[in-house]
């Protein structure tokens, strides 16, 4: 982005668990700032911390130590802003409501008119390509048309920042190619700003202006990668020499990482 406009603002964040065990170091000394329109990755090993680094972003725990700012607000006024919607590993449906009535649910909440509801469902399965799905309920979909309509949930109340926490993780590959080039032009259409939290190297590198290599825990940031591919990403992007040395610079810094510790 030309204005680099600040969205999310962590400095020098920890969070450290109370357990029976003694403490666990969740996060040390994160140090990020993600500006608006910026889609960023983080990637890392199991326990290094990237969701719960998503989940201090959506005030769901708390930080122990540093600053952690969200549009200019704390992270839990953010939260009672509605500055983001946030979209889980699984789909989170309610099987008793249609998939219109699930993605309305979070307007119905808000209190917005019944004729407002309506377009904003009608204008959000049009964004992830499910219109005429609306009426159907939750077992009569796919995996990935799913996690679909648990993205166009959280676009409802067209939040500007979206945070994903491995959402096409349990898919199987042909269908996260899929979502992944559907996501990228939601993204282009939208203009919102993306956290993203994944384990796959190929798909950081394909979604992403930035990629957040973390370290186990305690969660540390080790490399942060700006990625000189267009901002059009056809699939066979991924073999050309750019995305192949980019993929191999994440690799060396989730190496790098898993040697300090």
């Amino acid at each position: 982005m030309d204005n680099h406009e600040e969205v999310i603002r962590a400095d020098r964040l920890d969070l450290t668990f109370q357990t029976n065990d003694g403490p666990v170091h969740a996060l040390r000394d994160v140090n990020l700032t993600i500006d608006k329109g910026d889609f960023v990755s983080f990637i890392g090993p199991s326990g290094c911390g990237k969701t719960t680094f998503l989940r201090c972003i959506a005030a769901l725990e708390t930080p122990t130590g540093g600053m952690l700012s969200v549009n200019g607000m704390t992270a839990d006024e953010a939260r009672r802003a509605r500055a983001y919607g946030y979209v889980f590993q699984a789909a989170g449906l309610y099987p008793w409501r249609t998939i219109a009535g699930n993605i309305r649910l979070p307007l119905e909440i808000m209190g917005f008119s019944r004729d407002e509801q309506v377009r904003r469902v009608n204008d959000v399965l049009q964004l992830v390509d499910l219109e005429g799905f609306g009426g159907k309920y939750p077992w009569q979909l796919s995996g990935g048309m799913q996690q679909r309509a648990s993205i166009a949930r959280a676009l409802s109340f067209d939040a500007d920042i979206l945070l994903m926490d491995e959402p096409f993780g349990a898919l199987d590959e042909i269908v996260r190619d899929h979502l992944n080039e559907q996501l990228l032009a939601l993204w282009a259409r939208t203009g919102k700003t993306i956290g993203f939290v994944t384990h796959s190297i190929p798909e950081a590198v394909y979604l992403s202006t930035r990629i957040v290599v973390m370290s186990p825990r305690p969660g540390r940031i080790t490399d942060v990668i700006e990625s000189p591919l267009p901002r059009e990403r056809p699939l066979d992007i991924r073999e050309s020499p750019e995305f192949i040395e980019i993929a191999h610079r994440v690799r060396e810094g989730l190496r790098a990482g898993h040697g300090d510790v």
